[in-house]
């Protein structure tokens, strides 16, 4: 039961999380000065001057610590009353951005309003949370519960990953899949989570290994298929606890890739290596259904269902790589090794790799960065913000920051664990996915271990709609962490 408004509202401060705002002050703080070091400007020197981009992120920090300030003072029920309605207007807003945004580079994602431009999906990732939080709140509901509850779930999460692909922005599309942890934080199978991460192997062996040819298929796809018999040799012993069935299993596929191996091999014959590779998965399929039939033990479906999918997804893999935008291509290829494109799509991140392993263990000091001063680095006071950072301060300014956003991490899971209701929960689970999601990629990008899709280093890359969403996000949860001492 909640206390009256009014005794709590004095003390609300008392209630913040200060840890977590003082770790955030020290990132935008630290976001400001970087953002200056990248795109400083010989002739002015000041970095609160507007003409700079670290004066206008200045601005922009200064108006999100009142927009924080003011979400403090607010009743944090209005959060959960009112999140639906947020949901759907900003819904609107998404479905309305391609016909009134202007072309940036191909994407439509920017409304233009006086002399700001705000990208919708920045904050549409605070609405979805608050839905997903209201959601997970409604009296009675579990995500296992019935298959409607996932509907629901997924259909939340989804639907403002379809109106912003519509805009052409397949960068902020992605960071709303971060909320499938979300999902498994309440109760969705580990198994979902595998498949997912099955899936990015199989299209990145499908794709990378199409050349070498083994037992007259591409070693890509015979990788994947062995990798599909392994899965179910051992997903037949998780589901079952009985030795006989994967025993029975790795004796089958044994036997059939040595044979195979020794006829091509020794033997010279011309085997059909996709026919007898795919037969035997066949084979396999049909024992463990008699198998799950005759024991009774229905879950031997799921390595049945995984070997299917996952062989069906294969073949998709060209497809589904062709549907990608001939740059989104060749930045895959090239982050996969198979182009290296120098001058075009792999030119940021090598530049960024110069930049970050030239500064060594310490750094080449504050605004002394050559790669920095001379530009070679297109972008980088946004996207590529992290290079910067690992160009002057070195792996020990790096590591610092890292730092940072591990202990925000870490201490939103805290603050998550420890509401009282699901609402509070859940949202701070989206926060924290949110947070980990564009951590991960970001970094991965500026390394080159990720393919570059336009996500921001939150707090430290340039930006009003990027640092005025994840402040609302933060700030929003530190309200609702705050009002938990007025529940019994």
């Amino acid at each position: 039961m909640l206390q009256n408004p009014n005794d709590k509202t004095p003390s609300v401060f008392r209630y913040v999380d200060w840890v977590t705002v003082v770790i955030y002050l020290l990132m935008v703080i630290a976001g400001a000065v970087s953002i200056y070091a990248a795109s400083y400007d010989f002739d002015e020197a000041s970095i609160f001057s507007f003409t700079e981009f670290s004066g206008k992120q200045i601005r922009w920090i200064g108006l999100g610590l009142l927009l924080g300030f003011f979400i403090l003072l607010v009743d944090a029920r209005i959060f959960e009353t009112y999140a639906y309605p947020i949901y759907i207007i900003l819904l609107v807003v998404l479905i309305i951005t391609p016909f009134i945004a202007h072309d940036i580079k191909g994407s439509k994602s920017w409304i233009t309003i006086g002399p700001m431009s705000l990208q919708p999906a920045e904050f549409a990732k605070v609405a979805t949370a608050l839905a997903l939080a209201k959601l997970f709140s409604t009296y009675n509901f579990v995500l296992n519960a019935k298959p409607m509850n996932y509907v629901k779930a997924l259909a939340i999460i989804f639907l403002p990953i379809i109106f912003i692909l519509l805009q052409n922005e397949t960068g902020s599309a992605l960071a709303y899949m971060a909320l499938f942890f979300v999902l498994y934080r309440e109760g969705m199978s580990g198994l979902i989570l595998f498949a997912a991460l099955f899936a990015v192997v199989v299209f990145v062996v499908a794709v990378k290994f199409t050349d070498l040819m083994f037992l007259g298929v591409p070693t890509g796809e015979f990788t994947i298929m062995v990798l599909v018999m392994i899965t179910m040799t051992a997903m037949s012993f998780i589901y079952d606890r009985r030795l006989d069935l994967p025993r029975n299993l790795f004796f089958w596929f044994a036997g059939v890739l040595v044979i195979s191996w020794a006829l091509a091999g020794p033997f010279g014959v011309n085997v059909p290596g996709q026919i007898i590779l795919l037969g035997s998965i066949g084979a396999a399929c049909v024992y463990l259904s008699i198998e799950a039939l005759k024991r009774h033990r229905m879950k031997l479906f799921t390595p049945v269902a995984t070997a299917v999918l996952a062989v069906g997804f294969m073949f998709s893999v060209n497809f589904a790589f062709q549907k990608l935008q001939p740059h989104q291509q060749l930045r895959i290829l090239v982050v996969l090794g198979i182009e290296e494109d120098l001058r075009g799509a792999g030119y940021n991140v090598n530049q960024s790799k110069i930049a970050i392993g030239s500064g060594g263990l310490t750094g080449k000091g504050f605004l002394n960065g050559t790669q920095t001063k001379l530009k070679y680095v297109p972008e980088q006071h946004t996207d590529f913000i992290f290079c910067t950072i690992g160009e002057e301060e070195g792996f020990m300014g790096s590591l610092i920051v890292v730092g940072l956003y591990l202990a925000l991490i870490l201490r939103i899971i805290a603050i998550a664990e420890r509401q009282p209701r699901p609402f509070g929960r859940v949202y701070a689970y989206c926060v924290a996915s949110y947070f980990i999601f564009h951590f991960c990629i970001n970094i991965g990008m500026v390394i080159g271990l990720c393919p570059v899709i336009g996500i921001p280093l939150p707090f430290f890359s340039y930006g009003g709609s990027s640092l005025w969403g994840f402040t609302l996000l933060l700030f929003i949860l530190l309200r609702l962490d705050a009002a938990r001492k007025a529940y019994n």
